[in-house]
């Protein structure tokens, strides 16, 4: 059974954390779901992705693509098993069901701290997912580098 990680944004963008979780997911072994409600937001990832370090390249590709099944990390606007993911990210407040998070290995959510309407929609998932039974850890970057804040099993 899996985990929710609420990751709470204050201090780097998505744009750079999410590579970074990505990296380590995929170091862990896990294929990836990136799951946002903004096709274009994916695309500016997907294009982000491409051309970011060659070091630290990560495989991936956007839903809907021939190869969708083979991809390690798959960016999509809707939840989908094509990729038979272990890790789901949840971005700019995909809704994320407790079926969801009991049936991956982790579950993160990401949220942007310095948008309250983003914040809320984190304490609303937060209190969803918990309540159907779901452990869940609440990460933040405030003091400048992650730590845990709160665990709820």
């Amino acid at each position: 059974m899996g985990a929710a990680f609420f990751y709470h944004l204050t201090r780097q963008p998505l744009e750079t954390t999410l590579p970074l979780l990505l990296g380590k997911a995929r170091g862990a072994g896990w294929r990836c779901l990136v799951v946002g409600p903004n096709v274009a937001r994916l695309e500016a990832l997907d294009a982000r992705l491409w051309h970011g370090n060659a070091a630290d390249f990560l495989a991936h590709g956007l839903a809907g693509g021939p190869h969708d099944a083979d991809q390690p990390i798959l960016l999509s606007s809707q939840f989908c098993d094509t990729n038979k993911p272990a890790c789901i990210m949840c971005i700019d407040g995909a809704d994320i069901t407790a079926a969801h998070v009991q049936n991956s290995e982790r579950t993160c959510i990401l949220f942007d701290g310095n948008d309250a309407a983003a914040t809320q929609s984190a304490r609303v998932q937060w209190k969803t997912l918990t309540d159907a039974g779901c452990s869940a850890q609440y990460w933040s970057e405030e003091s400048g580098s992650w730590q845990m804040k709160a665990k709820k099993d």
